[in-house]
C-alpha cells in the first residue's frame, strides 16, 4: 500500500492504491499488489478499479507507466466520478489522451466533499500534475510585522511562517509595496527598523533619528509611554482606522500651533504628510469594501491571465497578475475555480472574495475556505455599485497584463525558432541551460546555471554549485566545468531517469511547460570548455541526448564577435545585428550576472565569518554574550577557562569547549 499523504485531513485514508494484477470478477476482491505485466491500461484499467470503488467522497490520482502523477481530482462519489473516464464519451482530446496513457490510479477517501476539495488543492500544488490547472507563480506574499516582546516594538517586512510574536498586516502584492509603505510609516510614526542585536548595542542615536525617521527608543530619546503611543497609532492606521489617527495628529498639530510651539507643530505636519503619502500610493481606496480579494480573469489566444487585487482595512495593498497553466479548452470559470482552491492552500483568506465569473462549486469552495480560515468566507460576483467598479478595474488590468505577456511570449517563440534554425536543431528548444564559472585566482569558486524557456528566464530553476574538488588547480576552468556538469547530470539521472521519447501533446494547446531535461547546453567558453562538457556526458552515457554549444568571446572580447562551437561542425559567427545573437548575449550575460553575484555573496560571507561560528553549540545568543563581554573574537580566543565561565549563558563544559577550540594542543 502507498503511504497516506501527510496533508490529508483527519478521517482521510488510502483505499485502493495498487494496480490490479488481473480483472476481478463480480464477487472477487482485488489482489494485494500489482503485477507489472498485467497489461491493464487506459479505460480497461479504470473500469477495473470502478468495480470496487466506494460511493464515498475522496481524491483520485492518475499515473503513467513511470509513476508520474498525470492528474489529481476530487469527487463526491469516487465510483461515479471515475466511471466517467472509462466510458470515453464527452472527453476533450487532452483528457482522452490522458486516459490512454494512464497505467495506475491511487485513491484517498475523505469524510466529506469539503475535505476532498482541500486535499485536492494541496496535492495539486505539491505534485504539479501535467493535466491539472497549475498555479505557476506561487511566491509567498510579504507582510508588515509590528513586533511584541521585551524590547521596543519595531516594524519590519516579513515573509514565511509567522513564528515571531507580533501583529501581521497584509498581504501586500510585492516587496516594493511593503518597502514603500514602511518608509512612509517610519516618517509618520518614527518606529525603529533595526535588528534586536543592533538595538541592544546602541549607545547613541543612529542616522535615522537624525533624519527624523526614528524616535530612538534604544537610547531613551523618547519615553516608553510616548513610544508605546506611536506603536498603537501605527496599529490603528494599519487596521483601517486611518481617519482616527489623522484626526488625532491634526488636533495635536493645531494645539501646538496655538501654543506657539511651531517646532512640535512642524513634526506633526510632517507625520500627517507621510500618512497622506502612504494612501496616495495605494491608488483605489474603496469606501464600502473593508476586507476583500478581487479576482478577474481574461482569456484569449490560448492563454489566461488572472489579476488579483488585495484590499485590507479599506486600503488597496497592491495587485499581482498570474498566468496559470491550463488546457486552452477550459472555460474561464473552470480555470478560475481551480485557481482559487490552490491560491488559498497556504495563504490567509479574507472574509470576502469577489470574482469575475460564477464558478461551478462556489458554495462548496466558500464552505471549505471558511473551515480553513476559521471565519465565514463569502464568494460572490459583484453586479453593481463600488464592488462592480473594482471588478471592472481588475478586468482591465487582467486584459492589459495578458496582452503584454502574449507579446513577450510571441517574441520569445520567434527567437527560439531562430535559435533552432541557426544551430540545426529539429525543434525549438523548450529548456536551455547556460553555465558559467566565477572565481578570483581559484578562491571561492562558484558554478552558475541559469534556465531559459518559451516564457523567458525561469529564475526559480537557477542553480549554484560550490566547487568542492580538492584536486583542482586554482583557476582550472575546465576542471570546474567538469565538476559542475558531473554533479548536475548525475543528479538529473537519479531524480528523473535518462531522457526518453516525449509523449506528444494532445489537442491544439501545446504544453509549453519547461521540462526537467534540457534540450540545449550553452557553455560560456570555447573548444576546451565544450570538450570537458562532452567528456562528462560520454561518461554518463548521455551523448546525443542534449545539444551542446560553446560560446567563446570574440576578438578583443567584443560583444557581437562571438564564435560558436558545436561537435562535428565548423565554428562560426553570426552577423552583428542578428536577433538570435542578441538573444544568446542576453542569456550569457544573465548567466555571468548570476555566477558573479553568487561568487561575491560567498566571498563576502567568507570575509565576515566569525571564528565563533565554527564552535558547535555557539548560537546567536551565546555569540552575542561573548562579544559583549570580551569585545572581539580574538579576545575570546585568548581568554582563560575561568574568564569564559563568567559570561552569562556559558557553562563550565561550554567554556572548556571554547577554550579547547582555540588551543588545539590543550590536551597534549
Amino acid at each position: 500500500m502507498a503511504k497516506s499523504d501527510s496533508a490529508a485531513p483527519a478521517g482521510a485514508k488510502d483505499v485502493v492504491l495498487k494496480k490490479p494484477g488481473r480483472l476481478p470478477s463480480e464477487t472477487e476482491g482485488w489482489e494485494d499488489g500489482g503485477r507489472a505485466g498485467s497489461g491493464l491500461k487506459g479505460p480497461e484499467l479504470i473500469q477495473a478499479f470502478v468495480k470496487i470503488l466506494p460511493n464515498a467522497p475522496g481524491v483520485y490520482r492518475m499515473l503513467n507507466e513511470n509513476g508520474d502523477v498525470l492528474y489529481v481530482g476530487k469527487a463526491r462519489s469516487l465510483k461515479k466520478r471515475v466511471s466517467n473516464y472509462a466510458q470515453g464519451r464527452g472527453h476533450t482530446n487532452r483528457i482522452a489522451g490522458m486516459v490512454r496513457i494512464t497505467t495506475n490510479m491511487e485513491f484517498i477517501t475523505t469524510r466529506t466533499e469539503t475535505e476532498a476539495l482541500l486535499l485536492e488543492a494541496n496535492l495539486i500544488k505539491r505534485l504539479r500534475p501535467r493535466f491539472n490547472v497549475l498555479l505557476r507563480d506561487d511566491k509567498s506574499f510579504p507582510y508588515i510585522l509590528l513586533t511584541e516582546g521585551d524590547l521596543a516594538p519595531g516594524i519590519y517586512k516579513h515573509r514565511g511562517a509567522r513564528a515571531r510574536k507580533g501583529s501581521y498586516f497584509g498581504p501586500f502584492a510585492s516587496a516594493q509595496a511593503v518597502d514603500r509603505t514602511i518608509n512612509s510609516l517610519q516618517r509618520a510614526f518614527l518606529l525603529r527598523t533595526c535588528t534586536d542585536s543592533v538595538y541592544e548595542s546602541r549607545t547613541r542615536p543612529c542616522l535615522l533619528h537624525q533624519i527624523k525617521r526614528c524616535a530612538a527608543p534604544c537610547t531613551g530619546e523618547v519615553t516608553e509611554d510616548a513610544y508605546a503611543s506611536m506603536v498603537e497609532e501605527a496599529k490603528d492606521f494599519l487596521s483601517g482606522k486611518s481617519q482616527k489617527v489623522k484626526a488625532t495628529m491634526s488636533k495635536a498639530m493645531q494645539e501646538a500651533s496655538e501654543e506657539l510651539d511651531f517646532e512640535r507643530a512642524a513634526i506633526y505636519r510632517d507625520r500627517l504628510a507621510a500618512l497622506s503619502h502612504v494612501q496616495s500610493h495605494q491608488g483605489i481606496n474603496p469606501q464600502t469594501v473593508e476586507e476583500a480579494d478581487v479576482f478577474a480573469i481574461h482569456q484569449e489566444g490560448g492563454m489566461s491571465c488572472i489579476q488579483v487585487f488585495f484590499f485590507r482595512t479599506g486600503q488597496n495593498w497592491g495587485n499581482r497578475a498570474y498566468f496559470p497553466k491550463a488546457d486552452a479548452q477550459l472555460s474561464p470559470a473552470e480555470i478560475l475555480g481551480a485557481f482559487l482552491s490552490q491560491f488559498y492552500d497556504d495563504k490567509p483568506c479574507p472574509r470576502q472574495i469577489l470574482i469575475s465569473e460564477p464558478i461551478e462549486e462556489q458554495t462548496l469552495l466558500s464552505e471549505a475556505l471558511s473551515i480553513r480560515a476559521s471565519h465565514k468566507v463569502t464568494i460572490s460576483v459583484p453586479q453593481r455599485g463600488e464592488k462592480r467598479d473594482l471588478m471592472d478595474h481588475a478586468r482591465a488590468n487582467a486584459k492589459d497584463a495578458h496582452n503584454r505577456r502574449l507579446a513577450e511570449t510571441s517574441t520569445q517563440a520567434s527567437l527560439l525558432r531562430g535559435f533552432a534554425e541557426v544551430f540545426g536543431l529539429e525543434n525549438p528548444p523548450r529548456r536551455i541551460e547556460v553555465y558559467d564559472n566565477s572565481h578570483i585566482m581559484g578562491t571561492n569558486a562558484i558554478g552558475g546555471m541559469i534556465v531559459a524557456g518559451p516564457e523567458g528566464f525561469i529564475k526559480n530553476q537557477y542553480r549554484k554549485f560550490n566547487i568542492k574538488s580538492k584536486d583542482l588547480t586554482p583557476g582550472d576552468d575546465f576542471g570546474m566545468m567538469r565538476e559542475v556538469i558531473q554533479r548536475r547530470f548525475s543528479r538529473l539521472v537519479k531524480e528523473h531517469g535518462k531522457p526518453g521519447p516525449e509523449i506528444p501533446e494532445v489537442g491544439d494547446d501545446a504544453d509549453i511547460t519547461v521540462p526537467s531535461w534540457p534540450d540545449v547546453l550553452l557553455i560560456d567558453g570555447g573548444k576546451g570548455q565544450l570538450s570537458a562538457v562532452n567528456a562528462v556526458l560520454d561518461e554518463l552515457e548521455l551523448t546525443g541526448s542534449v545539444a551542446t554549444i560553446g560560446v567563446a568571446k570574440g576578438q578583443d572580447r567584443d560583444a557581437g564577435r562571438e564564435r560558436f562551437f558545436m561537435t562535428g561542425k565548423k565554428d562560426f559567427s553570426l552577423p552583428p545585428r542578428d536577433p538570435v545573437l542578441y538573444f544568446i548575449q542576453r542569456m550569457r550575460d544573465e548567466a555571468h550576472r548570476f555566477a558573479i553575484g553568487t561568487h561575491r555573496a560567498r566571498r563576502k560571507k567568507e570575509m565576515t565569518r566569525n571564528p565563533l561560528d565554527e564552535i558547535a553549540g555557539i548560537g546567536p545568543s551565546r555569540k552575542r554574550s561573548l562579544l559583549h563581554h570580551f569585545g572581539t573574537a580574538k579576545a575570546v580566543s585568548r581568554a582563560a577557562v575561568e574568564d569564559l565561565r563568567s559570561v552569562d549563558g556559558i557553562s563550565e563544559a561550554m567554556a572548556q569547549q571554547i577554550y579547547d577550540h582555540f588551543h588545539e594542543d590543550a590536551g597534549n
